[in-house]
């Protein structure tokens, strides 16, 4: 536990005293945030903010998980260098996604073929190592098997068996990927709103895994061995989603409205990639849905937005994503921005006593 503790504290402090620095760094370059024409005229005086904080994000994380290394006195775990990958790796992405924004002086950067090529690449080599690296009870990192809050009977086994499996299982992977790195990327768009939402999302699976940790099968005979987990490496998934619960906590001391400084695609691809990598790791992908609801609700406001227009020609939504339709309603920003993250912690805690209230059903 002291672990998971001091990951979080180490890159709370490393983000909050570096991200001061890295906005002097990025002005000096004048590495600004370029702003959407046909957004609320109120972002417009955003325009020329620091964007691409998402690098102390990711720099304070793993700081803090190396640092979980001394404290727990043994090297990362299968899993753990899995999970920074996947999250270092879209993080990359959204870097140059962002640089080449900044350097062309333009809203748009990588194209469309190029992202989605690296996305694919990082989960895909993400998803075979997944499901490699057996523990000694046999336990892969990932799983066949579609989960809830636990492996359920359906599996992707039944579709196929050897290389047919794997391939359905890197493509699963992928739509997982794929849909929670571009919803953390919609959402962040208001000063604050990803960072902290990704606070309530992240915080939620560190009860998670640590539940699991406690609750692993044959950990020890006080365990239920009935209700148990069958997860490969719940303390190092719990320790880096601790490290970036307290990297997003010291980057928001920036980030809140006025923002000084934007996570850019480099923050909000990286973090939505380790929450798909969590859920996986977890064996938690469909409850992740209900953790991560409030992304859900912003990335179904686009999909209607663009659906409706194209088959009616009409608008659902002022503008989507949903959070610029209260704007463009008169809600001030700051007050959409602590209503969502509001609706967050919601989320954050039905998922959480989804997850509990399946294992009490399970011990009866």
């Amino acid at each position: 536990m002291f672990a998971i503790i001091s990951a979080c504290g180490v890159a709370l402090v490393v983000s909050l005293v570096g991200t001061p620095l890295l906005i002097r760094l990025l002005r000096a370059r004048e590495y600004g945030q370029f702003i959407r024409q046909d957004g609320p005229t109120a972002h417009f005086t955003k325009r020329g903010t620091p964007t691409m904080g998402g690098i102390i994000i990711i720099g304070a994380t793993l700081v803090g998980w190396l640092v979980s290394w001394v404290t727990l006195g043994r090297l990362p775990s299968a899993s753990a260098w899995l999970l920074v990958f996947l999250f270092a790796g879209l993080g990359l992405i959204g870097f140059l996604d962002d640089y080449i924004k900044i350097s062309h002086q333009r809203s748009l950067g990588l194209n469309a073929t190029a992202k989605i090529v690296g996305q694919v690449l990082v989960g895909t080599l993400f998803a075979i190592g997944a499901a490699m690296f057996a523990d000694s009870d046999g336990l892969t990192p990932g799983s066949y098997a579609i989960s809830l809050v636990r492996d359920t009977r359906l599996s992707l086994v039944f579709f196929g068996g050897g290389i047919i499996t794997l391939i359905l299982f890197v493509v699963w992977v992928n739509f997982i990927v794929a849909a929670w790195s571009n919803g953390v990327n919609l959402t962040d768009g208001l000063d604050g709103l990803a960072t902290g939402a990704s606070l309530f999302a992240f915080g939620s699976y560190v009860i998670v895994a640590v539940w699991q940790l406690y609750q692993k099968c044959g950990a020890s005979v006080s365990v239920n061995q009935i209700a148990c987990y069958h997860v490969r490496d719940p303390r190092d998934v719990a320790v880096i989603a601790a490290a970036i619960v307290g990297a997003c906590f010291g980057f928001l001391w920036w980030n809140t409205s006025p923002a000084q400084i934007f996570m850019g695609d480099t923050g909000s691809l990286a973090l939505g990639g380790a929450f798909a990598g969590i859920s996986i790791l977890t064996r938690t992908e469909l409850l992740a849905i209900v953790i991560g609801g409030l992304f859900v609700m912003i990335v179904l406001s686009d999909v209607i937005q663009v659906s409706c227009f194209k088959m009616t020609g009409k608008r659902v939504f002022k503008m989507a994503p949903l959070h610029h339709h209260f704007e463009l309603l008169g809600w001030n920003e700051v007050t959409v921005v602590v209503r969502f993250w509001i609706i967050a912690g919601l989320f954050g805690i039905l998922g959480i006593m989804l997850f509990y209230g399946e294992w009490v059903a399970a011990i009866r």
